[in-house]
């Protein structure tokens, strides 16, 4: 079936395999940062505060720097900043469509607050708040669905953290370096790359019919994550998620109860740069469940750098959950409940 170029293209309309399969490029995005000045106040901690695919660019890098960033550096999801925020808090508001409620409320907080406030979005009300308090600001590119644009939104984070002193545009650079290398494997998931040989064709045939958990390390949460986001999404699949060594302590647990037969697909989303005890943990773990869970499928990160394989990782995620969205015989793009909700929320 994911071999047929006439029902890709019929239950694809919106074209989002050609979205994921240009992701590369996004690699390659050169910020701008508007309003660039800061007043060189000392900041003390960093929060981010987005919602779902906006807030993921903030949990990579938190992973991707955690040997480097000097500071705490907290992510937020919801309505509220942490009390904690004040003027020498660096608020970054995250949210692509610039109009997120939630994000839009952390921003009049930090304003009020008098922290100093940085935005990154496409477009919306944020970016007229932006202009209007002159305030340092990073314009993404529009049109894309916000869990499309996640390698947008980490240049742009990278360099808001290097405008304000905590990242270096070295950082940007080794995403950059890595365009190239995100073309050429992510070519092997492309639609007219036959299922034989294309990984994540595999991968959503396996999963179709079946309730999806994904579990990533310490260094892989956030990627285990976007694969949840992802089959949401794109799938409109219910999916969870949770990460190792956590997961030992207690949903370890939760899978020797009965019904031995249990209608789920386990994916391990693994990183050979795992502490050793973690990679044990995902090896043992699976053996103990033998027979009380199915059996976990690896999906070991390719790239020789934490961020190179948090990319591979995060793309495949789309691809696969495009395919199974296919196969469940739904468009991938549109999120109308969404949207919905928003609408009564207003």
């Amino acid at each position: 079936m994911l071999d047929d170029v006439n029902l890709l293209l019929q239950r694809d309309p919106s074209g989002a395999l050609k979205v994921a399969s240009m992701q590369f490029e996004q690699a390659k995005f050169k910020v701008e940062i508007c309003n660039s000045d800061n007043d060189q106040r000392h900041i003390s901690n960093v929060v981010v505060a987005g919602m779902g695919g906006s807030a993921l660019a903030a949990l990579l890098v938190k992973s991707w720097l955690k040997t480097e960033l000097k500071v705490p550096f907290e992510v937020t999801r919801t309505y509220d900043l942490p009390e904690y925020v004040d003027h020498n808090t660096l608020v970054v508001t995250s949210s692509y469509s610039g109009n997120t409620e939630e994000t839009i409320s952390c921003f009049e907080q930090a304003h009020k607050k008098g922290a100093q406030v940085a935005v990154i979005a496409a477009s919306g009300k944020l970016i007229d708040l932006a202009n209007e308090y002159k305030i340092a600001y990073a314009s993404l590119k529009p049109g894309l669905q916000p869990r499309m644009a996640v390698i947008y939104n980490l240049c742009a984070l990278i360099e808001i953290l290097a405008n304000f002193g905590f990242a270096t545009s070295e950082k940007l650079e080794e995403i950059l370096g890595r365009a190239e290398w995100l073309q050429s494997e992510t070519a092997k998931w492309a639609a007219d790359a036959p299922t034989a040989n294309n990984y994540a064709k595999q991968l959503a045939l396996q999963a179709v019919g079946k309730t999806a958990i994904f579990y990533g390390g310490t260094l892989t949460a956030p990627v285990a994550y976007k694969w949840k986001i992802s089959w949401n999404e794109n799938a409109k699949n219910v999916a969870f998620w949770n990460e190792l060594p956590e997961f030992n302590h207690n949903e370890f647990i939760g899978w020797t109860s009965h019904p031995v037969e249990k209608p789920f697909a386990v994916f391990d989303i693994v990183s050979n740069l795992e502490h050793p005890q973690i990679l044990k943990r995902f090896e043992v773990s699976d053996r103990l469940l033998s027979g009380l869970r199915p059996k976990s499928t690896v999906i070991n990160l390719a790239g020789e750098t934490a961020i190179e394989q948090m990319l591979w990782g995060s793309i495949l995620a789309d691809y696969v959950s495009i395919y199974l969205a296919i196969l469940n015989g739904i468009d991938p793009t549109p999120v109308v409940l969404i949207e919905k909700l928003k609408q009564e929320l207003a």
